[in-house]
């Protein structure tokens, strides 16, 4: 059996590391890298940490707009998907180069898998959510981390192919986890655990919104506190391009790694994110987390206390830093830790 897997973006490659080692006993996998983030620190740095085989292809695709991107990938995955002929296409998360991969094989009547199936926000401004629901809909196979997932397809009508694996970030959190040299990566950014915040902010609704980037940036540098923050170039081209500046308790830094973002954020005293992986991974690690946004697709965590959603209110956003404290009990969410086993497991029928 041949499965062609697409990635192309950061989360991607994290999910595919622990899913391509449980897939690659089962099958023959053939790994395509769309390119949609294509530097060192975006791309090629993630490889290396999470010891990911090299990709078969890199279609260098690289940064455009949202249509521009997906039409380029559109075309160039067909190419290697008539050259390749596999038995299945596995797509992950909610990326342009997830929607692209799925379209291009069902296209081709290629059956499509796709992981983290079923997350929604019901915020159909946001380019994800459109990604998630079209592929979702024309995927064969939906492995579903949460059982609210699963709810949330059959609300829709699909109920074909769903399956509750489990959460593959959860395998890789408890993976890698022991393979993070915490310590060491606090002393090498003069943080200490516990006296530090860890903020990402990336989505496009922060970064091309130039008053809600400015009300996050004031609510920060309002904080008494130190702010560490690994920045997107994307977000720094924005601060700099609206003239936001931050304060001088918020410690700006180039992106970082995963194994470095892991031990980060085990040692903050509470994350801010934008990122829907970041705020799953900091409910996996224990630590409370404050959304910059106004929904989320990972709703669970809200409802058990660990994550509040503020938006880019800079009142809210400071008062929340201020007083939140999330309840003694963290229910498991996402599984066992199994979730890439149960998957290759699937594909192989």
């Amino acid at each position: 059996m041949k499965i062609c897997s697409i990635v192309g973006a950061r989360p991607q490659f994290v999910k595919a590391a622990v899913v391509s080692r449980a897939l690659r006993k089962v099958a023959r996998e053939v790994l395509v890298h769309t390119g949609q983030h294509y530097d060192d620190a975006m791309s090629a740095r993630f490889f290396r940490e999470l010891e990911i085989p090299q990709p078969d292809y890199d279609l260098e695709v690289g940064s455009h707009s949202h249509g521009v991107q997906t039409g380029l990938m559109l075309e160039r995955i067909e190419e290697v998907l008539e050259q390749e002929v596999p038995d299945q296409v596995l797509v992950y998360g909610d990326t342009n180069s997830t929607l692209a991969g799925a379209m291009a094989a069902v296209k081709l009547q290629i059956p499509v898998g796709h992981v983290e199936a079923g997350l929604r926000s019901f915020n159909r401004r946001m380019p994800e959510e459109i990604n998630r629901v079209l592929t979702d809909h024309i995927s064969s196979l939906l492995f579903c981390p949460t059982e609210t997932a699963v709810e949330n397809l059959r609300k829709e009508g699909v109920t074909d192919g769903v399956c509750m694996t489990g959460d593959v970030m959860y395998d890789a959190l408890k993976f890698y986890l022991e393979k993070t040299p915490a310590e060491e990566v606090l002393e090498r950014y003069g943080l200490k655990s516990g006296g530090y915040l860890l903020l990402t902010v990336h989505r496009a609704e922060s970064t091309d919104d130039p008053k809600r980037l400015l009300a996050i940036a004031k609510a920060l540098s309002d904080l008494e506190e130190k702010v560490f923050f690994p920045a997107h170039p994307r977000t720094l081209k924005a601060l700099a391009e609206n003239g936001i500046s931050l304060g001088e308790n918020v410690a700006v830094a180039d992106p970082v790694g995963y194994l470095e973002m892991l031990a980060l954020e085990s040692g903050a005293r509470m994350i801010l994110t934008d990122s829907g992986g970041v705020q799953k991974e900091a409910y996996l690690v224990g630590v409370p987390c404050v959304t910059l946004r106004d929904e989320t697709e990972w709703v669970e965590t809200v409802q058990a206390g660990w994550n509040i959603l503020t938006g880019a209110d800079r009142e809210k956003i400071f008062q929340t830093v201020r007083a939140f404290r999330p309840p003694p009990a963290r229910p498991d969410l996402f599984g066992d830790g199994r979730a890439a086993a149960r998957i290759a497991g699937l594909i192989a029928g």
